[in-house]
C-alpha cells in the first residue's frame, strides 16, 4: 500500500488538462473498512491536500454521523475520489472528474483493502463506475433504489451546498436513505 500511495502521488497521467496542476488527494489503509468514492477535489482540497476539506465535507460527516476524528482515521474509513486531482473550472461549476484515475487506480487500491464491508458511491460518476449497468436512468432513482445496491453499496447525492434545491425537492433522502446509511456505517465501523 506504502509503494501503491507514492505511485499515485506522483501521478501525472492527465497532467496536461490539469489547470492547477496534479495534486492527488486520496486516502487508504489496508484495514480500511469503508470507502467513500466521490467527485474529485475542489479547489480548497487541492489547497489544502486533505480529502473533504469544505463545506460539502462538512455536511457529509453530518450524513454519516462521523466526528472528524473517525473520518479521516484511514484504517476506518477510505476516501478514494473518481478523480484525484481537481479538474478545472467549467460553465456551471467544476469539471468532470478526470477519466485517467479511477481506470488506472481503482482496482489496485481495492485490492490493497480486502476489509472494506461498505463503498459509499456519491454522485452520478462514482455511481455509473461501480454500479454499472445496474445504476438507474438517473442519480435520484439510483439514490430512491439504494436498497437493491445493500450490503456492498450505498449510493448518495453529493452533499455539496449546490446540492440544496434536490435535497429540498427528495425529502426521502433525509427520511429514508440516512437513517440506513448511519446504520450501515455504524456496523461497518465497529466490526474489528
Amino acid at each position: 500500500m506504502k509503494k501503491l500511495l507514492k505511485d499515485i502521488s506522483t501521478c501525472s497521467l492527465c497532467k496536461e488538462h490539469l489547470a492547477l496542476g496534479p495534486n492527488p488527494v486520496v486516502s487508504a489503509h489496508p484495514e480500511s473498512k469503508l470507502l467513500i468514492v466521490g467527485q474529485a477535489p475542489g479547489t480548497k482540497v487541492h489547497a489544502s491536500g486533505i480529502p473533504w476539506d469544505d463545506a460539502s465535507g462538512v455536511q457529509l460527516r453530518k450524513w454519516l454521523q462521523l466526528d472528524s476524528e473517525t473520518f479521516y482515521d484511514t484504517s476506518q474509513v477510505a476516501i478514494v475520489p473518481m478523480g484525484f486531482c481537481y479538474p478545472g473550472k467549467g460553465k456551471s461549476g467544476d469539471l468532470p472528474p478526470r477519466k485517467e484515475c479511477a481506470p488506472q487506480w481503482h482496482a489496485p487500491l481495492l485490492k490493497s483493502m480486502p476489509h472494506i464491508a461498505l463503498g459509499l458511491l456519491i454522485g452520478q460518476y462514482a455511481q455509473r463506475y461501480y454500479l454499472r449497468e445496474n445504476a438507474m436512468k438517473n442519480l435520484t432513482e439510483t439514490v430512491r433504489n439504494f436498497q437493491a445496491y445493500l450490503p456492498r453499496y450505498l449510493p448518495l447525492p453529493h452533499p455539496s451546498p449546490r446540492n440544496r434545491f434536490w435535497l429540498s425537492q427528495n425529502l426521502w433522502f433525509e427520511a429514508e436513505v440516512l437513517p440506513v446509511l448511519r446504520e450501515r456505517v455504524g456496523e461497518v465501523l465497529q466490526k474489528k
